[in-house]
């Protein structure tokens, strides 16, 4: 079976090629491409750069239960991209749930239609800075792009770090932009229903501490830390069996890692129960969380998104606090820890003789799906980046703007799903095993995200564009982190990015005057009154 990756020096593609463009995009994410569609619309030559091999990023990756919030606040090219997913399953309306290679299909559609000139497994390696201007970003390979504009529409934010702009990675603390939901907190949502003892040797702290629990005690909740919420990948399976693929023990299998659920089980009644859901027939149980379900054949077989859900399921707590600032070759190392932990977390589920024998039946019904993610062994090829780093421009979006304490004037696009952040660590209290981290907490409602929340501050980069890491602080970014705003945001950036071409000016001077009509036209929803009309 072929193993995913995120990096191989194998992959990198040497080039001797400098090309000249109007706009390069660094990051074939949702966000990137339909960036990409927008600009060539708007008659702008792009050079589409992808630090990997694969188009799409989440959408296309495993989250194929869309997170949207509230529906009636996406438009524009999103809207239109969930409308074009509808049509490949024949319909005539938006498509929120669907299958990781329908998505693929439908970005794809959109790059062959623009002519956009795509470069798959190019990484960033340097970026070159003069009078506030990017003018040119060097890969890996040799792979030279000088450009009027730049737009980072990563996950991690590289370009925008090698460019200097002001970012952050972690969580502020509550007095930072006078929040109340920042910084460490611990909370009910996805803890140990049953007291879990955290030692090797239980009841004896000198044996050291189960793998991924911290000794030290959470700080004061509400303080900063540079700690971010948890990463995995989300999965596609199925019950079918002319398409499942069994799960496979992993090289590399720590069964120490999976201690801490088999102390669990132990307390049937407030424990284990709590990883099954009942099926449509309330009788037949799955295991963890399925996001979704998608009916593949009259005899009611299913494909899932499945994410996590519980107190130990497949996000790695606390193994991921490296990534957004590490080299690709250390990303590789801990896009495969997550891999091994995941694939032995189902193989321990289905298989392990400590595992009650209700839940190991209901993991044997699922497998990987046999039509999904060919080249990757059917696993996924996207590791779910939650958040990485997060730029810090001249508008912060936070807390305030969630709860509708201060509302942007110059939107762009608009946020609508709850404050989610997953947990950020374990750690050991009285005893006892905590999970840190978790806040799932509603908005007041659809709020604006500011235009100056997807452009560097003034005086720092002139022609960049971010409408992935945007300027958020920890607690809204876990809001506004959808694909669905992501595409939202970078469409609108793309419309400021042909503003700026046209008068060869510094995206911060975009006047918003201009760029209103243009997101007007393309039938972006920047209040709740446009989602009326």
């Amino acid at each position: 079976m072929t193993t995913p990756h995120y990096f191989l020096p194998e992959w990198i593609v040497p080039s001797t090629e400098t090309l000249s463009t109007d706009l390069c995009i660094y990051g074939a994410t949702s966000a990137g491409v339909i960036a990409a569609k927008t600009a060539r619309e708007k008659g702008l030559n792009v050079v589409l750069l992808q630090p990997g091999k694969f188009i799409g990023g989440m959408t296309s990756g495993g989250l194929g239960w869309t997170d949207f919030g509230k529906k009636h606040v996406i438009g524009g090219a999103s809207r239109q991209f969930y409308r074009d997913v509808g049509a490949e399953y024949g319909l005539d309306e938006e498509e929120w749930l669907f299958e990781p290679h329908v998505a693929e299909k439908v970005f794809q559609s959109y790059l062959n239609k623009h002519q956009v000139d795509l470069r798959l497994c190019q990484f960033l390696d340097t970026v070159k800075v003069e009078n506030q201007r990017i003018r040119e970003a060097r890969m890996l390979g040799g792979l030279t792009v000088k450009a009027d504009y730049f737009m980072d529409a990563t996950y991690e934010g590289d370009l925008l770090a090698k460019a200097g702009v002001t970012h952050h990675i972690g969580r502020e603390a509550n007095s930072v932009y006078g929040e109340t939901i920042n910084g460490v907190q611990i909370r009910q949502g996805h803890q140990f229903t049953a007291p879990v003892d955290p030692y090797r040797v239980e009841g004896d702290p000198r044996s050291g501490t189960l793998p991924g629990v911290r000794q030290e005690d959470a700080a004061v909740a509400g303080s900063g830390d540079s700690l971010i919420q948890a990463y995995n990948f989300r999965m596609c399976m199925t019950d079918d069996p002319a398409i499942r693929i069994p799960w496979e023990k992993p090289g590399g299998y720590d069964p120490d890692e999976y201690e801490l659920a088999r102390r669990w089980f132990r307390h049937p009644q407030q424990g284990y129960n709590a990883l099954l859901l009942p099926d449509e027939d309330g009788e037949t149980v799955f295991p963890g969380k399925f996001d979704y379900l998608i009916h593949k054949t009259p005899n009611g077989f299913f494909k899932t998104d499945t994410n996590n859900h519980g107190p130990l399921s497949s996000d790695f707590i606390g193994r991921n606090w490296a990534w957004p600032a590490s080299d690709y070759a250390t990303r590789e190392k801990i896009f495969q820890q997550h891999v091994t932990y995941q694939k032995g977390l189902y193989w321990f589920m289905a298989n392990d003789p400590e595992v009650p024998e209700n839940i190991r039946k209901a993991h044997h019904r699922f497998g990987l799906a046999g039509d999904e993610f060919a080249e990757t062994g059917h696993w996924p090829n996207q590791i779910y980046v939650r958040e990485a780093r997060r730029m810090v421009g001249d508008y912060v979006l936070n807390e305030h703007d969630t709860q509708h304490h201060r509302f942007a004037e110059d939107p762009v696009g608009m946020g609508s799903y709850q404050m989610d952040s997953h947990n950020c660590q374990r750690i050991i209290r009285d005893g006892q095993v905590l999970n840190e981290g978790d806040v799932q907490l509603k908005p007041a409602g659809p709020y604006p995200v500011s235009y100056r929340s997807i452009v560097p501050k003034r005086g720092e980069c002139e022609n960049l564009a971010v409408p992935v890491c945007i300027s958020a602080s920890h607690i809204a970014f876990g809001s506004v982190r959808m694909e669905p705003v992501f595409m939202v945001l970078a469409e609108s950036a793309s419309l400021a990015i042909s503003i700026a071409f046209e008068g060869k000016q510094p995206l911060q001077d975009v006047p918003y005057s201009l760029l209103l009509p243009l997101l007007r036209e393309t039938k972006q929803i920047l209040t709740q009154e446009d989602a009326k009309v």
